[in-house]
């Protein structure tokens, strides 16, 4: 069994943050000001959000804070199961997509779990909370493609198996076939699939077309995590919830707090769900926005007359998105460390996010948020200088 790293290994103290959007230590750690300027790409988030009508009404819900929530937040139920042709009684509502993983591990306390790595070390973390023992099932470098017969001998003997779909930080999708497969065979074993799909609406499709959803009448042995802070950029809110089959949810609701979810946050969910527009013009961005900064990143370092030898072996590789983010790290031949370049981009007030706490990638890949086009030009900018000045 490979072991994870544990919470005390998170601890503030260390130079190397368990997420996006911390930079504090990390100024700190190369011995940077605390107000140093700094765009922030770590975080993986709609650069397009929150829509601009979440702050006025905010406000005209403040009135709802001077009574409890309630207990069983229907409306938001009730707008979720609608938004994926299911029932309410399939919907739990919690706060946000990490209560529903450590939900989804307390489901299996003491029992034999599995990831698929690198992924979210949220998982990890849940299952060492939950006392379950967990083997990881590492994808293959550098495409980080799926095995799906490779996967399927390793789930002997395991109770649950965790994956992240598109996965964070690789932004691979397995796509639904082979999803189907799995499904089909993990059911014959008794092992229990719980996807989280907190980036499922960054792909770019209709939720009903792309997420899991309509699978969740055929494979009761399914769950379904998500988060509304990402497509949203509502992270301080905390809003996110399971779908599962009604037996599984009554389960999961047995380990929640009572009023788990804030007032603010439940009430938000059907107003959220209905802004069809929001939903299009952040597909439409995607649409666009994505192979264009594919199309720059696998150009870095084009600029320093070693074109020749750039074609035999890229500065970066770059690992294709279905998500809003890129994973990505400088060549090994080329002499340059991710550290090296994580270093020098935050010193010249760009802020990506390193891997050394992602098991399988061990800090030798940088994740990079998609941002708006002048942002995401002015990344490569940087990037560009930066890898030139190491190569000259």
């Amino acid at each position: 069994m490979n072991q994870f790293l544990s919470p005390s290994s998170l601890c503030p103290s260390s130079p190397w943050p368990a997420h996006g959007g911390q930079a504090k230590a990390l100024l700190a750690h190369y011995g940077l000001p605390a107000d140093h300027r700094l765009e922030d790409f770590s975080a993986n988030l709609n650069p397009l959000g929150p829509p601009a009508w979440v702050s006025t009404w905010l406000t005209h819900q403040l009135a709802g804070l001077e009574r409890y929530p309630s207990p069983d937040y229907g409306v938001a139920r009730r707008a979720i199961a609608a938004h994926y042709q299911l029932q309410p009684e399939q919907v739990l509502l919690t706060n946000g997509g990490a209560e529903a993983i450590f939900l989804a591990a307390a489901l299996h306390a003491g029992k034999r779990g599995a990831v698929l790595t690198p992924s979210f070390g949220e998982y990890a973390r849940a299952c060492h909370a939950h006392r379950l023992s967990l083997t990881e099932i590492a994808l293959p470098v550098p495409h980080f493609a799926l095995d799906l017969e490779a996967l399927l001998a390793s789930l002997n003997g395991i109770d649950v198996l965790f994956l992240c779909r598109p996965n964070n930080p690789t932004a691979t999708l397995i796509d639904f076939p082979a999803m189907e497969v799995l499904l089909e065979q993990t059911a014959l074993i008794g092992c229990r699939v719980v996807v989280d799909e907190a980036f499922i609406d960054m792909v770019g499709e209709t939720p009903q077309q792309v997420s899991l959803a309509s699978l969740l009448v055929r494979y009761p042995h399914l769950m379904l995590l998500h988060s509304m802070t990402k497509f949203y950029t509502l992270p301080g809110l905390r809003l996110g919830y399971m779908l599962a089959d009604e037996a599984t949810i009554n389960s999961a609701a047995t380990h929640q707090p009572p009023w788990s979810v804030n007032h603010l946050a439940a009430e938000l969910v059907a107003p959220l769900l209905a802004d069809k527009a929001f939903a299009r013009r952040t597909h439409r961005w995607l649409a666009t926005e994505r192979p264009r900064m594919m199309q720059s990143l696998t150009q870095l370092g084009l600029e320093t007359g070693l074109e020749p030898l750039l074609e035999l072996e890229p500065v970066v590789e770059i690992v294709p998105s279905h998500a809003c983010f890129f994973l990505m790290r400088p060549s090994a031949a080329w002499g340059i460390t991710s550290d090296t370049l994580f270093e020098q981009l935050l010193r010249r007030g760009i802020l990506v996010r390193h891997t050394h706490n992602f098991s399988g990638l061990d800090g030798d890949w940088l994740r990079v948020a998609l941002r708006d086009e002048p942002a995401n030009r002015r990344l490569v900018n940087v990037l560009n200088k930066v890898l030139n000045d190491c190569l000259r």
